[in-house]
Parts: structure tokens; C-alpha cells; sequence
């Protein structure tokens, strides 16, 4: 089963006042596959609902429509009685068969029949991305003016969803997780919001390691490189006259580097027996380098 068919899962579950009932039953008819005077039809992965849209068509029409499953797991839905096609118009649009040329939401006074009807627009027609790849949710409408007027009601819940056009669909979506979780929430799938804020602190708390592995990673690398640097210098000098030929002060700390090729800079320093920074020790390496440099100018 796919996230968004999980999240719906949930969704199906909450408990709608009986007022809301009838929103659901709308939404669910108004955004499904087809909803128009040549026929009525479902499509989905998700058992539970199809159950529930079977469900709105028995509200509106006191006929329970049957449920065909496909071998691969589909179910469909599909009403082409006329006769149920006007009772189920008759209830659901103003206007009946005479306004199928205008689909439309109409007033909803409650805003608990709202978010209800939000709620069976987005099982009829939404999808939501899994939070482990990326935030995306979307509502796919099944006509300009529908759009227009979902995207104003909720709208007025002040979450500003976009319109784009999709191969001819016209689609709502939301992109910012923030968003989506606030969205879901007032459809009702607090579990689904609890595993994405959960599933984004993971995320995050993973980003800060990489960041610190990665700087780690990064500053062994620049170890590692100048520990190289200042070894080959100190081999130079050994070749042209030897370390006893540095002033005294270079000298311990050239002896060291020998003896400790691979080490930190700052493991050098507190070898040593004189009490340096590492901005010190740092410095009497640049020192080594630029005599090892200068012999070996002077034997070219």
C-alpha cells in the first residue's frame, strides 16, 4: 500500500459529525473519476475507499452500487443507470442534470462541514508524497471552476494552495512540509502527522551528522595533507645537512615529525616540551618548509 493510500486509510477512519456526513458523500462524488450525465465512476488501490464512495452513492441514491476488483487490486465503480444518475445529481448539485455543465461546490455554512468536505475531495482526488523522499501533496480537480472554488475554501482556512494545469487536469498542491502537516491535521490524520514530524527530525538530526562527518572528514583530509607536507620538508633538510644544522628551537619539533609522520599538528604540540599553540607549532612548521624550500633552490 502506497503512503498517501495509508494517510487515506487513516482519514477514512475519522469520526464525522452528521452534519459533516453528507460533505464527505459530496466531495467524495464531485472529485471522483467521472461525475457527470453519461456516468458515474470510481477508481482506486484502496479497498476502504471504495467502500466509502460506494457508501455516498447510497446516501444520495438508496442504491448500493457494486465493487469490482481487478486482478492487480483495483477497485472500480461505475453507474450508467440514468435514473440513478438524476437522483444522485438531484442531491448532490444544485440544479440536478440541468447544471451538469457547471459543476460546483456551493455554500457550505459550517466549518466543520468545510474541512469534511475538503477531507472527501482529497480521498476522491489527492495524493501525498512519501516525507522520506519529499513534501508534496496535491488535489487533482476535475474541472477549472471546481478548482477555483476549493482553492477559495480553503483558502479561507488561510493555507494558500497553488493551481497549475497538468495534462489537461487542473491540480491544487502544497510543497512546504510545514504546510502539508497543518493541512492533514485539520483533515484529521494526526498519526500521519506525528510520523512526518517525526520522520523530519530524523532527517534533520541525519543532515547535522553528515555535516559533522563531512567537516571531519574534511579537516583529516587537511591533516593528513599538511602532516605530509611538513614530513617531506624535514626529509629535504635531513638530505642537505641534517636536522643537528636547525636552530635549536626547530629542531625537537622536526625530530617529532619524523617519529610521528601521521599525526594532528595538535598531537605535535603536546609532545613537545616547550608549551606552544597550535597557531605556534604551526608556525615552526612554515619555518621548516620554507628552509627545506630554500636548500633546495640553493642545489638546483
Amino acid at each position: 500500500m502506497s503512503f498517501a493510500s495509508q494517510v487515506k486509510t487513516e482519514l477514512l477512519r475519522h469520526e464525522n459529525e452528521s452534519c459533516c456526513e453528507t460533505s464527505v458523500c459530496r466531495a467524495l462524488l464531485l472529485f471522483g473519476r467521472e461525475f457527470s450525465s453519461y456516468g458515474i465512476s470510481f477508481l482506486t488501490e484502496n479497498r476502504e475507499l471504495a467502500e466509502a464512495y460506494a457508501g455516498a452513492v447510497h446516501l444520495f441514491s438508496g442504491i448500493s452500487p457494486e465493487i469490482h476488483t481487478s486482478e492487480s487490486g483495483n477497485c472500480k465503480i461505475v453507474i450508467e443507470d440514468k435514473n440513478i444518475i438524476g437522483a444522485i445529481f438531484d442531491e448532490v448539485l444544485p440544479g440536478g442534470l440541468n447544471a451538469k455543465k457547471q459543476l460546483t461546490i456551493g455554500k457550505i455554512e459550517k466549518e466543520c462541514c468545510r474541512w469534511s468536505f475538503i477531507r472527501g475531495a482529497f480521498l476522491a482526488a489527492g495524493t501525498v508524497t512519501d516525507p522520506d523522499k519529499e513534501y508534496h501533496l496535491e488535489i487533482t480537480c476535475p474541472s477549472k471552476n471546481l478548482a477555483a472554488e476549493l482553492q477559495t475554501l480553503i483558502g479561507e482556512a488561510e493555507i494558500n494552495m497553488k493551481l497549475t494545469k497538468r495534462g489537461g487536469a487542473n491540480v491544487l498542491y502544497l510543497k512546504k512540509s510545514e504546510i502539508i502537516e497543518d493541512f492533514l491535521t485539520r483533515m484529521g490524520a494526526n498519526d500521519t502527522v506525528m510520523m512526518m514530524m517525526n520522520s523530519k527530525m530524523v532527517k534533520d538530526v541525519r543532515n547535522i551528522v553528515n555535516r559533522r562527518v563531512n567537516f571531519e572528514n574534511a579537516n583529516m583530509v587537511r591533516s593528513i595533507e599538511a602532516a605530509g607536507k611538513q614530513y617531506d620538508a624535514i626529509q629535504t633538510i635531513v638530505s642537505h645537512g641534517g636536522i643537528s644544522s636547525l636552530p635549536d628551537e626547530l629542531q625537537e619539533i622536526a625530530r617529532l615529525r619524523l617519529e610521528n609522520p601521521d599525526v594532528t599538528t595538535g598531537e605535535i604540540r603536546k609532545l613537545l616540551s616547550d608549551s606552544l599553540t597550535v597557531s605556534g607549532v604551526n608556525h615552526r612548521f612554515q619555518k621548516l618548509i620554507k628552509i627545506a624550500e630554500e636548500l633546495a633552490n640553493a642545489n638546483r
